[in-house]
């Protein structure tokens, strides 16, 4: 196509289409309303278009043929603005501000006003009122005001206050892009729309689109952005206009109830520079409205949310200044990473990228990682939880499922969901990859179901309430369900009814599944919610304090935003950490990783049509007959009996495998004859659309699982031990470090001089370590839930026997009371000091001046009634009690 014929079919369509129309022919001295002219006379010779709107030229056009790459031809375009003759502006020697080049299919544009612009790649043309709108913003006096503005929040945390002022010093330098890393549960969104308040209080932005990726996120930004108050008493959303999708009011948070407002359509397809308000919308509804109902999202382990109200619009590219992406990771295939660019890419504004885990891809588009908070240091800092592990190992999870001849196994069909029962005539070996794919062994889900239950009762004992938990299944597919199949052995196993235990996953099953996110989130029931990918990023459950990973992942990406849904504080309930359980090995697949991730997308099936014609082309033609041989060869190994009666009929009654396998050999000798065969539509119609083999399921009743389970110790170099291992590191570290850690020393060598302070040392020395030597930890490694510290130190060192506290303080009195007498008065001070041994292990005299002693007279009166010999009997009970 020569550049006339681009012109005409490409070009001058997509200036129409922008509002540029008419195209007219320059005539000299003529003056133009709105209109694109063509060959306009410049200094420099004709501009191939020049852009007029109500009088003025706003931009030259660069036009090359449809075979040309556009983007270095710009300086031509340049060139003729600063050669137009009686513009009315003048930016630095330009008399044009702004200027386009494009061969009908790429479009590059620059704004010519500030000095050190820079081009950028565009989705079609500007519109006049989006040119409009350019001249009359006063980005110079926006970016002063974010300098000369403090970020002043009184909830905003130091590290989000840091975020925001990254971002803005980004965006002030002239960056257009950017990502933003911080770790889950840190309050993204919260930063977010603080930053928000700020860019449409300075002008720098007017209209803002956050994006999301499921309509759990959407409602929850929208409530946060109707609670948040960026000034005292000044509610957001009544200082500027909210919009979001449909929801129903029950879907949203008690606490962030507010009148869901739908955008007006108008806002989208003809924007306005008076308008400034937020749209938060889902990937997948702008999609829809971009590009139509064509190529869903969706993993195919559960269903995708729908977006009934969306549709179609024409939404021009300057309807965004800014563009929040959040959850910026997803695309786990390539295919789903080109439908966010695509939506991404439709806009000409400034792109902020929002995510817990950088990966390669993301960090590929949007380009500098302006801000990044880890995990780790916000652990560190105190505003995130770490986790402990518990391995539950299942020997059918480990080797898969081996069927004998004569075997009973169950056979459900998963169309109808029909169960039959057949006797295996042969032996079968199934790999633990298809479990829960092809066949499922009830006995592996419920001893896995079982063993998490002993834990999860010791918990809710020593807590005091159930603690809140999060299954990741496998599927939720139609009568394979493994998620169903969890959620009925959760129910049986713990008693407490149904609404116990929930599923909250995209199925059509599941009855309003934002509201169930809700009461899972604020409710003490459920307790337990099996998903599979609709909680794995995004969602909020600050009360969570169990994972339990049945679904194998390999993706980091996916792996860090399901371990994130447990790393949020809850003081409410005192939450220090919460507990992964293992099943599948996931904690020690990834521990190697780095945290940023280079996992690249996966890759999707190539379409077979685009397979032959590739061929057909000659583009790397030994590789692609070779792919298609193993895509015929696949499926002729699922085709149904009445598909290959099918193909034999199409291909002169030969089978499917065997002319597969001829195929080098057929194109070798008869190459035009074979590829108006495999390009053929009947055939291509076949290939897509074959007939398959009724699918089965099998159902293993029969099979047998071993399941046990133990606590892996996570230190902080990046170790994990099993508890045997932890215990000879303890006792290794306590037998080698008296001499250098003065706690140690005192308590085994002199116990009489045990006091308080000495008793923070060693807890904070021995928490300080690699190990994480806590109290919590040692208990659990050595199976006692109420040992105390003194006794697990002279364990360590000396092989006593472990005490509880409460053992151990009733062993310190009674010696205190060997052969001697107490009056009433004494005994009650008693009573109070072994009360407060229990809870402390050690007591002073400045103990005394806390209640209850402080009730009963303090330490002055607790003198009086022990002579003037309370210090004395104070130190008689500490070594009591440390030896």
């Amino acid at each position: 196509m020569d550049e006339k014929t681009t012109r005409k079919l490409l070009i001058d369509k997509a200036l129409e289409r922008a509002g540029w129309s008419p195209i007219v022919h320059c005539v000299p001295g003529a003056s133009y309303d709105t209109a694109a002219v063509e060959e306009y006379e410049t200094a420099e010779g004709p501009a191939d278009y020049v852009l007029f709107d109500r009088g003025d030229a706003l931009a030259a056009v660069e036009a090359k043929k449809l075979g040309l790459g556009p983007q270095n031809v710009l300086g031509q375009a340049q060139r003729y603005a600063r050669g137009l003759r009686g513009g009315r502006f003048n930016f630095h020697g330009f008399r044009l501000p702004f200027v386009y080049s494009t061969n009908g299919e790429i479009f590059w544009f620059q704004d010519l006003r500030e000095q050190y612009s820079r081009s950028r790649q565009v989705a079609r043309f500007h519109t006049p009122s989006a040119l409009r709108e350019f001249l009359g913003r006063d980005v110079a006096a926006a970016s002063a005001w974010l300098r000369d503005h403090p970020i002043e929040h009184q909830f905003l945390r130091p590290y989000q206050q840091d975020a925001i002022a990254s971002i803005e010093e980004a965006l002030i330098s002239g960056k257009r892009r950017m990502l933003v890393a911080m770790a889950t549960g840190t309050g993204k969104t919260f930063t977010t729309i603080g930053l928000i308040y700020r860019l449409m209080k300075s002008g720098f932005a007017r209209r803002i689109l956050f994006l999301v990726d499921r309509r759990a996120l959407a409602a929850q930004a929208a409530g946060a952005m109707a609670a948040f108050e960026p000034e005292p008493g000044l509610k957001f959303d009544r200082t500027y206009e909210v919009f979001s999708q449909r929801f129903r009011r029950e879907d949203l948070e008690e606490q962030f109830r507010f009148d869901p407002k739908v955008l007006p359509t108008e806002y989208l397809t003809d924007p306005k520079p008076r308008d400034a308000f937020v749209y938060v919308c889902t990937i997948q509804g702008m999609r829809i409205n971009l590009f139509g109902r064509e190529g869903a999202f969706g993993t195919g382990r559960e269903p995708l949310d729908e977006e009934p109200d969306a549709e179609g619009l024409d939404i021009p590219i300057h309807a965004f200044d800014c563009i929040i992406a959040d959850e910026c990771h997803r695309g786990y295939t390539s295919t789903e990473e080109s439908k966010w660019r695509e939506v991404l890419d439709h806009f000409d504004g400034v792109k902020i990228g929002l995510t817990a885990t950088p990966a390669a891809h993301t960090r590929a588009y949007f380009r500098d990682i302006v801000f990044r908070y880890e995990y780790e240091r916000a652990v560190r800092e105190g505003y995130l939880v770490d986790y402990d592990a518990v391995r539950i190992q299942s020997d059918v999870t480990m080797n898969g499922v081996f069927l004998k001849e004569g075997e009973e196994i169950g056979l459900k069909d998963t169309q109808t969901g029909q169960l039959t029962f057949d006797i295996l005539e042969d032996e079968r070996l199934f790999p633990a990859e298809d479990l829960e794919e092809k066949l499922t062994a009830p006995d592996r889900n419920r001893k896995i179901v079982k063993e998490f239950a002993k834990y999860a009762r010791a918990q809710e004992a020593d807590r005091g309430i159930f603690p809140k938990t999060l299954v990741f299944a496998v599927n939720d597919l139609p009568h394979i369900s493994h998620s169903d199949q969890l959620v009925e052995m959760l129910r049986e196993e713990f008693g407490k009814g149904d609404a116990f235990v929930q599923k909250i996953t995209g199925s059509p099953t599941v009855d309003r599944p934002l509201q169930r996110i809700r009461e899972f989130r604020n409710r003490p029931n459920p307790g337990i919610v099996v998903t599979v990918d609709m909680l794995s990023t995004g969602v909020d459950i600050p009360r969570l304090e169990n994972i339990l990973f049945l679904r194998p992942v390999k993706s980091r990406i996916l792996f860090e935003q399901m371990l994130g849904r447990g790393t949020r504080r809850c003081d409410e309930i005192h939450k220090t950490h919460f507990t992964v359980f293992d099943v599948l090995g996931v904690l020690e697949y990834f521990r190697q990783a780095s945290a940023f991730t280079a996992d690249p997308p996966s890759k999707p099936t190539r379409p077979i049509r685009e397979i032959i014609e590739a061929i057909h082309n000659n583009q790397d033609r030994d590789y692609n007959v070779r792919v298609l041989i193993k895509r015929l060869l696949r499926i002729a190994k699922n085709v149904s009996a009445e598909g290959r009666t099918q193909f034999a009929a199409l291909i002169s009654g030969q089978d499917l495998g065997d002319f597969a396998r001829s195929l080098p050999q057929r194109l070798e000798q008869n190459w035009s004859e074979t590829m108006v065969l495999l390009r053929s539509e009947p055939l291509l119609d076949y290939l897509e659309n074959y007939p398959r083999a009724p699918r089965t399921f099998i159902v293993a009743e029969t099979v047998e699982d071993l399941v046990v389970s133990d606590y892996i110790f996570r230190t902080a170099d990046g170790r994990e031990l099993k508890p045997e291992d932890y215990l000879v590191a303890f006792e290794r570290f306590v037998k080698e470090n008296p001499d250098r850690i003065e706690a140690i020393r005192i308590l085994l060598s002199r116990p009489a001089e045990f006091r308080t302070e000495h008793l923070k040392e060693l807890r904070a020395k021995l928490a300080a370590r690699p190990e994480r030597f806590t109290e919590p930890n040692l208990r659990r490694a050595y199976q006692n839930a109420l040992a105390d510290i003194i006794s697990i130190v002279r364990h360590a060192a000396l092989h006593e026997p472990l005490l509880a506290a409460q053992e151990r303080v009733g062993r310190a009195i009674a010696r205190i009371r060997a052969g001697r007498t107490f009056t009433p008065e004494q005994e009650g001070w008693l009573e109070l000091i072994q009360a407060h041994l229990i809870e402390n292990l050690v007591i002073e005299k400045a103990d005394f001046q806390a209640i209850p002693f402080s009730r009963r007279g303090a330490c002055g009166r607790a003198n009086a009634a022990f002579e003037g010999r309370l210090e004395e009997l104070l130190n008689q009970i500490n070594e009591a009690m440390a030896a």
